[in-house]
């Protein structure tokens, strides 16, 4: 049996909007992630799966509930703690992609293990033109973003995510502003990692079929898990409709 790397249990997020005003965005979800899973998480806006993945990502706290991240209880954390934890263990992926425009490919990819210091000049090099060379972008070390397509810039985002060895992936809407090819170029390289390097993903995605490339749906509505199943992978080589 897998590791569980993600436990949580009655979770609740209320957002207190004024004295007589509140809102609920998650309402007592309970929810296990195993090392090595890819699972997509989908609803309509509205629905929490934006604040659920912010939780995760220890950008939210919840209200009431536990949260544990590789048997760490996030409610037992301050600030800079969580800090620690998010540069240490999880890697995050955008639909905007968040790169630097002034800056190249390399030096974007760089930049998490460079502020998390102790790595010499020569390592950081080393390291993100593995990566770059990983995700299909060899020889593109020195392009700037605005040189690079969208799907390029995102594979940018995805070596950036890897950097400092992270045991889990967030993905917010990754291929959100990519066309069709680039959506299944961008997808195919996930699955090959999660495939091949055994890195866990979790990906919030609004497209049926892109999430038809992981190995598991969450469904969410008002708040609430409504479905939660295993997914058929695309086959490789299935053309996208």
């Amino acid at each position: 049996m897998k590791k569980r790397i993600i436990e949580i249990k009655d979770l609740v997020k209320i957002y207190n909007l004024s004295e007589e005003v509140s809102v609920s965005a998650i309402k007592g979800v309970t929810f296990n992630f195993a090392e090595g899973e890819f699972v997509s998480i989908m609803g309509s806006s509205g629905s929490g799966k934006s604040t659920f993945m912010n939780i995760l990502g220890f950008l939210d706290t919840p209200t009431t509930g536990t949260y544990l991240l590789d048997g760490i209880d996030g409610s037992t954390l301050n600030n800079d703690q969580k800090a620690e934890i998010r540069n240490r263990k999880i890697g995050f992926v955008f639909q905007g992609f968040n790169l630097l425009s002034r800056t190249s490919a390399m030096e974007n990819v760089e930049l998490p293990l460079f502020y998390k210091g102790g790595v010499s000049s020569k390592e950081l090099n080393r390291r993100a033109k593995e990566l770059l060379d990983m995700v299909g972008l060899s020889g593109r070390y020195d392009h700037h973003p605005n040189k690079l397509s969208g799907g390029e810039q995102q594979r940018v985002a995805i070596a950036r995510a890897l950097i400092n060895d992270p045991s889990i992936i967030l993905a917010d809407e990754p291929t959100g502003n990519l066309d069709s090819k680039n959506t299944e170029e961008i997808m195919k390289l996930f699955t090959r990692l999660n495939k091949e390097t055994g890195i866990s993903i979790i990906m919030v995605t609004h497209e049926p079929d892109v999430a038809e490339y992981t190995d598991r749906k969450v469904l969410f509505k008002d708040g609430e898990i409504i479905d939660d199943s295993p997914v058929k992978k695309i086959k490789a080589g299935k053309k996208k409709k």
